[in-house]
């Protein structure tokens, strides 16, 4: 039953500024409101939005023309109201309100803005925009923008004002989550930023102390569009969704943009990448939990290197298993060839026997075996690419496009034929080898260039694009098809992780991290995305900073792992790589705390701190009726707040200088520390 139109909001507030000095803001026409988000309209079809959290009321910006649309190169974002109206509504997200607004440019292109707020998900409003040709003649769109809004620095301004989470994958490899400065600007393209780096989640966040905001699209395969984040002057930034394209929009023909989100929050991006997750899941995207195994340390022979031989890898077996490992992986080098998945018969003379054998050798030793794959690229020259080339990824000119890390070329996601070659080889791994696990890896596994190949007859180049996610299904599909406590792991080599991969893998890592802090914000923001029953595997320990910094995989409930080189193996070796006697030493002290502990297995609690502007550094996860804290600074002497707790008093143990440092009362615990680098506490009710 539709509602009566939306009474006109009366008053308005200037922002940061007098009125001398700044125009007063718009009174808005229209406006639609969720449990702690409003959005308003005023009589350009411009918007603000107001975060009503907490029984508060905070203006995040002034209006902007936060959904416009390029016309021949001219951007058209002014739209005179026509009309209005609100009705109930009840879909694959719930029961909800929704307002539907509709403008008339002066080029005669109307526009239609329905927003979407729902019970179910109180901070987020959804938007769906319609642009509708009652001109005379046909009209050149050069693309659209949506949700296109401002937050304002909260006075008395902090330094730095804001933080942000960010998805764009770069070859450079930026954080996901960093501060911004003024002048800053991220396009985050969804699309390919280099030869074989793109793809990503669809969201970007900017929050300040007291609140944030997020946007991003909730289409079910990826999109080629940017989610540009700003920082044009010192008190504010912007965050947006653009498509960029060439179409022809007819007379009496419309277009429709993707569905899009705003979202508010308080604290950092944590619960906004929950919220968009179980908007998915409503959608039908849903994430597959992970086997136990999953969860348990791991050791890669990757610290041998692409030259490893096989009796390097038997040889470190007892040392791996000694020191609580319970995984091994053989990493890359073991194949004749990207594309070319035999056993390399100087390793595997016999091939496949070989290759099985020692996956045995692994079993006897009461470990795990996975094996590296890099799918999607084929090496020239390979069987494959001579005798199959109609798999290649083709671009308009017929050209292919290179995989620069592994000087491989790109197959093509969505062609039946490399799905099921795919699926095949994951059941090969599986099934015949014997192997637990695939670690599947490489930048360009993130995302995929568009396809002309004639022999795909695909619909459209963007084919390739939203084929990814099929490609990984395939996989996934095969390998638990062939063993049904299989672990998936897909590592995609630094690259900002797409969500759209996340329901086709139980593993996720830290991929080829270049800190620390990229280990726990990547724990964070996955922990986030895919909940805590997928396992989180922090990558080799030699990769955080000085090598050796287990405290940070272990805080933010990651699994934990090493590729160290074991110095009584045969054969050449990475001397920085070697298991030192002190090595020896933590390794094993890291791994029996591991087992005592298994973090990875509780539930991290992500809302209780945020990751930019507390300090120090903080992580919180809750397990068998306790909570386990992890603190970060290169060093702190000060009160630590140990939130979450009940009111009740607990005692607080630092777990790895094995120190009872008292009693704390809850709900927020104080604890003066003293520590540098980490401190990780367990609190345990008295």
């Amino acid at each position: 039953m539709r509602a009566a139109v939306l009474a006109t909001v009366a008053g308005c507030l200037t922002f940061g500024a007098s009125a001398a000095t700044r125009p007063p803001e718009p009174v808005p026409v229209a406006s639609v409101s969720g449990g702690a988000i409003r959005v308003e309209f005023d009589a350009r079809l411009w918007t603000r939005i107001v975060a009503t959290l907490d029984a508060g009321e905070t203006r995040l910006g002034p209006f902007l023309a936060s959904e416009r649309i390029v016309v021949a190169g001219r951007a058209v974002s002014d739209f005179a109201v026509l009309q209005q109206e609100q009705q109930s509504v009840e879909d694959v997200f719930g029961s909800g309100r929704r307002l539907s607004i509709a403008g008339r440019s002066e080029t005669g292109l109307e526009k239609t803005v329905t927003v979407s707020v729902y019970d179910a998900f109180p901070r987020t409003a959804f938007f769906q925009v319609r642009y509708a040709n009652n001109g005379p003649g046909p009209m050149a769109i050069h693309g659209w923008t949506n949700n296109h809004h401002a937050i304002t620095a909260a006075l008395p301004r902090t330094k730095p004002p804001f933080w942000s989470f960010q998805s764009g994958s770069y070859e450079k490899r930026p954080d996901w989550v960093l501060p911004l400065t003024r002048g800053f600007r991220q396009d985050n393209f969804l699309g390919m930023n280099a030869t074989d780096y793109g793809g990503g989640t669809p969201i970007v966040d900017v929050w300040r102390r007291d609140v944030g905001i997020a946007v991003g699209h909730v289409a079910l395969v990826p999109k080629q569009v940017a989610l540009p984040v700003t920082m044009p002057a010192p008190d504010q930034a912007t965050v947006a969704v653009n498509w960029k394209g060439t179409l022809t929009l007819q007379t009496g023909a419309s277009l429709d943009t993707l569905p899009t989100f705003v979202s508010v929050h308080r604290g950092d991006y944590f619960q906004t990448l929950i919220d968009y997750r179980e908007a998915m899941a409503r959608r039908g995207l849903t994430l597959s939990a992970a086997p136990k195994a999953a969860f348990e340390p791991i050791w890669c022979a990757w610290g041998y290197g692409r030259e490893f031989t096989v009796d390097q890898v038997v040889g470190t077996l007892p040392v791996a298993k000694r020191l609580g490992f319970r995984w091994a992986t053989l990493d890359d080098g073991w194949q004749v060839a990207e594309g070319d998945w035999r056993p390399n018969p100087a390793k595997f003379p016999r091939g496949d026997p070989d290759m099985k054998a020692l996956v045995d050798r692994i079993h006897e030793q009461g470990l795990r075996a996975q094996l590296w794959w890099a799918p999607l690229a084929v090496d020239p020259g390979t069987p494959l690419h001579r005798e199959h080339a109609e798999q290649l990824l083709l671009g308009p000119d017929g050209a292919t496009r290179a995989i620069t890390w592994w000087n491989s070329l790109y197959l093509c996601p969505a062609f039946a034929a490399v799905r099921a070659d795919a699926a095949a080889f994951a059941r090969k791994v599986l099934a015949e080898w014997g192997f637990d696990g695939l670690k599947i890896d490489g930048q360009h596994l993130n995302g995929a260039p568009p396809c002309s190949n004639p022999a795909h007859g695909h619909a459209t180049p963007e084919d390739s694009v939203e084929g990814v996610p099929g490609f990984f299904k395939a996989i996934y599909d095969a390998a638990v098809a062939a063993r049904t406590d299989a672990v998936v792991e897909i590592c995609p080599c630094g690259t900002a992780y797409s969500f759209f991969m996340l329901p086709y893998l139980n593993m996720a890592v830290a991929s080829d991290p270049e800190s620390s802090w990229q280990v726990r914000l990547k724990g964070k923001t996955l922990k986030a995305l895919a909940g805590d029953r997928i396992a989180y595997f922090g990558d080799h320990v030699e990769l955080s900073d000085g090598g050796e910094d287990y405290a940070s995989s272990f805080g933010v409930g990651g699994v934990i792992g090493s590729n160290f080189a074991w110095p009584g193996a045969p054969g050449k070796k990475d001397r920085t790589l070697l298991l030192t006697p002190a090595r020896e030493k933590a390794w094993g002290f890291w791994t029996q705390l591991y087992a005592a502990k298994r973090l990875p297995e509780g539930e991290y609690l992500g809302t209780l701190y945020d990751i930019g502007f507390d300090r120090p550094e903080a992580h919180a996860i809750r397990k068998d009726e306790a909570l386990f804290y992890a603190f970060y600074a290169p060093r702190f002497e000060g009160l630590l707040e140990l939130r979450g707790l009940e009111p009740r008093q607990y005692r607080i143990r630092d777990y790895v200088g094995g120190e009872d440092l008292g009693t704390v009362s809850g709900p927020v615990g104080r604890l003066r520390a003293a520590f540098r680098r980490h401190l990780l506490l367990e609190a345990r009710l008295e």
